[in-house]
C-alpha cells in the first residue's frame, strides 16, 4: 500500500502512535501500576485489548507494508476511546471501511423535511442508488415508477424498466454515465457486501449494465442539464444539482432545478 501524507501505513501508525500516547490507563479502566517510562498506554496493553498480539501491533504502529483488516482496526479504534471524527480518520488512512458504517442508513428527520419541501424535483440516494426519500415533484416527473414500486432504486429503473427509455432523453449515454458514477462511488467502499452484490445482480440481469460496467470509466456525479420526454407535460429541462450530505457521505440529495 502506497504511503502519501494522508493516507498509508506510515502515517497510519503515526496516528495511531499518537492516540496510543495521548490516552491514559484510566481514560480505559486500567488500574495505575506505579510510575510508567513510557506516556500513556503500552503498546502490549493495546494490543492485548485489540485481541493482536503485540508484534503485529507494533508492525502497524511502525508503519510496515501489512494487510491490516478492518475488524482489527475498529477494536483498535474502540480500545482507545476513539472520537467520530478520529475513527473516520482512521479508516481513512488504512483505506479501509470502517464495519460500523456498513449498516443501514438512517437520514435525519431535517434533511427528510428538506426535500419534501422543495417546490422542484428533489430525492435522496444512497450507496446502491436506492430512492430514500422524494418529494411530490420528482413523483410527478417518474409517474408510473416512483410510488408504485414498493423499494425504488434508480439504477433499478434505468436498466430494468423499459419506461425509462422513452422518459430519460438520451437514455444510453445517460446510462452509461450513472454506471461510470456508481464505479467512482464504489472505489471508497471496495467491502461493502450490499454495493458487490447489488453490482452483480445488474451484471447479471443486463448485458447493457455489464457492458459499461467493464469500460472501467469513473466520473463524479455532477450537474448540468437533464431532458426528460413526459408523456403528459412534454420536453422537459432541468438543470442537476447534487449535493452530498456531511452526515453521511454515501448519501446524496438531487434536485432538478426548471430551466
Amino acid at each position: 500500500m502506497e504511503n502519501t501524507l494522508f493516507a498509508g501505513p506510515k502515517t497510519l501508525g503515526a496516528f495511531l502512535r499518537s492516540q496510543r500516547e495521548n490516552t491514559q490507563p484510566a481514560d480505559i479502566g486500567l488500574p495505575a501500576q506505579g510510575r510508567r517510562r513510557t506516556r500513556g498506554l503500552r503498546r502490549e496493553e493495546v494490543a492485548q485489548l485489540s485481541g493482536i498480539s503485540t508484534t503485529w501491533y507494533t508492525w502497524i504502529e511502525q508503519g510496515r507494508d501489512i494487510v491490516v483488516s478492518a475488524q482489527t482496526l475498529s477494536n483498535i479504534a474502540s480500545v482507545l476511546k476513539m472520537k467520530p471524527t478520529e475513527r473516520k480518520y482512521l479508516f481513512h488512512l488504512a483505506m479501509q471501511n470502517d464495519p460500523q458504517e456498513e449498516q443501514v442508513v438512517t437520514v435525519e428527520e431535517d434533511v427528510l423535511a428538506t426535500v419534501t419541501q422543495m417546490a422542484c424535483p428533489c430525492y435522496l440516494l444512497d450507496l446502491t442508488w436506492n430512492m430514500l426519500a422524494w418529494n411530490q415533484a420528482a413523483e410527478a416527473l417518474f409517474s408510473g415508477w416512483l410510488g408504485s414500486v414498493p423499494a425504488p432504486n434508480m439504477m433499478d429503473f434505468m436498466f430494468r424498466y423499459p419506461q425509462a427509455r422513452t422518459l430519460v432523453a438520451d437514455w444510453e449515454t445517460r446510462a452509461s454515465r450513472i454506471v461510470a458514477e456508481l464505479r467512482a462511488d464504489a472505489m471508497h467502499y471496495p467491502h461493502d457486501q450490499d454495493l458487490n452484490h447489488f453490482v452483480q445482480s445488474l451484471s447479471n440481469d443486463s448485458d447493457l449494465f455489464r457492458s459499461f460496467w467493464s469500460r472501467q470509466q469513473v466520473v463524479v456525479r455532477e450537474g448540468g442539464e437533464r431532458v426528460f420526454n413526459h408523456p403528459l407535460q412534454g420536453e422537459l429541462h432541468y438543470r442537476q444539482m447534487t449535493w452530498q450530505l456531511t452526515s453521511n457521505r454515501s448519501v446524496k440529495m438531487i434536485m432538478l432545478m426548471a430551466v
